[in-house]
């Protein structure tokens, strides 16, 4: 069972990422900063927040030690920090000054990877932080990125939908076409699986996809073979967009995050649905699991992060819950109510709503009333907050999650275009960002980090009127 035991609400803008380390959380935003809590009580470190990027900070990872965090940036760079004291180790700088979308240490911290929105992947010497290595996807935005556990070779996804592993050398070992609507995430576990037929060891890998799947994934390495990819499952739980995946430390469960707000969690052996996770209000951008304790982290363009801690020694009867889109609620079993009174932390009530035979209707059509003088709730907390958690399954059954079309987000800022001007480099962007990117980059695109042949900025009228129709259409 999956209880919510914290709420970070620090950050004054998207989370974009979480990542842990044995002794610390990191989160980081669209506000530009870092923060760092301590696993013991989740206060903040004195030290925290970092800051030094002057855009959206995208991605952070802990090297495996814990001294060292990461973080790379909309700005083109990678920043190191010493988790100590906080220092500003390091501004490693994108060869082509892109928007770095990812970074990862190897398990030996021998090299840090970090990719970028125009396909462009550098692998980094950690000891004398000077490029190792570089190369290029072949099509779209570099946007995820995992290593393998004895750090030969890692797994890169891409916007166009390719899985592509290197080797540490950087050599391109194989390609795979995985999510025809572009590649969110990747992961790969940390414990090798055997096939069981020839004795050969293989990695698990999940990636996560615009097209709503988590696929499985099995990656071998044999002298005589080369590298094979294997695709083993799809995991069709979410309604939307998916986000955000990560294996657990011991590969037993995988979770995942998507637009339809949801968090769901895996295990990895049947692929059944464990939890399912309601309690963030937007899109759910990050998940992690914490290493050396039975945590989870979850992030969110709600601005906060949850804390859940995993009860092992108390299983819930019945706890594989379907997805609400999957399985209308009011088509809910009893067993799919009690796993979500679980899910909500009210498995206290499993006893008496099933006694009472609670399906999913049943739920939907609970009022103070009947709790008081048919289920016999007499304490008011515990109603207000049952009451509450009925509420917001109401209107998750009655809310659609909203994917903003690509095209109306700014390239800069990632957020709904309000004043979109077209700029010499032919792409459109948020007035007030472009200006500003034009300042502080020396007239460089975005895009294409090539020169701007001039400052010049056209209001873009027609892409006005279109992201005004279509706000129209979600306000009916």
């Amino acid at each position: 069972m999956a209880i919510l035991i914290h709420t970070l609400a620090d950050h004054n803008d998207d989370i974009n990422y979480c990542a842990f380390s044995s002794s610390c959380l990191a989160t980081c935003s669209l506000d530009k900063t870092i923060r760092v809590y301590s696993l013991n009580n989740f206060t903040e470190l004195p030290y925290s927040p970092l800051k030094g990027h002057t855009y959206a900070v995208h991605c952070c990872c802990f090297s495996p030690s814990g001294h060292i965090l990461a973080s790379c940036s909309t700005d083109g760079t990678t920043m190191i920090w010493d988790t100590r004291d906080g220092r500003m180790l390091a501004v490693l700088e994108q060869p082509s000054g892109s928007p770095v979308r990812v970074c990862r240490f190897s398990p030996e911290s021998t090299y840090l990877v970090s990719g970028a929105a125009d396909g462009s992947v550098v692998l980094w010497n950690v000891q004398s932080l000077k490029l190792y290595r570089s190369g290029n996807v072949k099509d779209g935005s570099l946007v995820a990125c995992a290593f393998s556990p004895n750090g030969n070779f890692f797994v890169t996804g891409s916007s166009c939908g390719d899985l592509t592993v290197w080797d540490d050398k950087m050599r391109c070992l194989c390609n795979e076409k995985a999510h025809d609507l572009g590649v969110t995430c990747c992961d790969i576990s940390s414990q090798p699986v055997s096939d069981g037929e020839h004795g050969f060891r293989y990695f698990q890998m999940a990636s996560g996809g615009q097209d709503n799947e988590i696929k499985l994934w099995l990656i071998l390495f044999a002298d005589f073979l080369g590298v094979e990819l294997k695709y083993k499952c799809t995991l069709n739980g979410h309604s939307a967009p998916v986000l955000a995946c990560a294996f657990s430390y011991d590969g037993q469960m995988l979770v995942s995050g998507s637009v339809d707000k949801c968090v769901i969690i895996y295990e990895t052996s049947t692929g059944n649905t464990l939890h399912t996770l309601s309690q963030h209000t937007r899109y759910v951008t990050t998940c992690a699991f914490a290493p050396d304790s039975p945590l989870l982290a979850t992030g969110s363009m709600d601005k906060t992060v949850n804390i859940w801690q995993f009860d092992l020694k108390q299983p819930c009867a019945g706890n594989i819950v379907e997805n609400a889109s999957k399985v209308a609620v009011e088509d809910w079993s009893e067993d799919d109510v009690s796993a979500w009174l679980c899910a909500q932390d009210l498995a206290d009530f499993v006893g008496l709503f099933k006694m009472n035979n609670v399906d999913g209707k049943e739920l939907l059509n609970l009022t103070k009333e009947s709790l008081i003088n048919e289920l016999k709730i007499e304490s008011l907390g515990l109603r207000r907050k049952v009451l509450q958690k009925i509420e917001e399954l109401r209107m998750k059954t009655i809310s659609v999650p909203v994917t903003i079309p690509d095209e109306f987000l700014c390239p800069i800022t990632r957020e709904l275009m309000k004043d979109p001007v077209i700029a010499a480099d032919g792409y459109s962007y948020e007035k007030e960002a472009i200006e500003n990117w034009i300042n502080s980059k020396k007239r460089s695109s975005p895009m294409t980090n090539l020169p701007l042949p001039s400052p010049t900025l056209i209001p873009n009228r027609t892409l006005k009127m279109a992201i005004s129709r279509w706000l129209e259409t979600q306000q009916k």
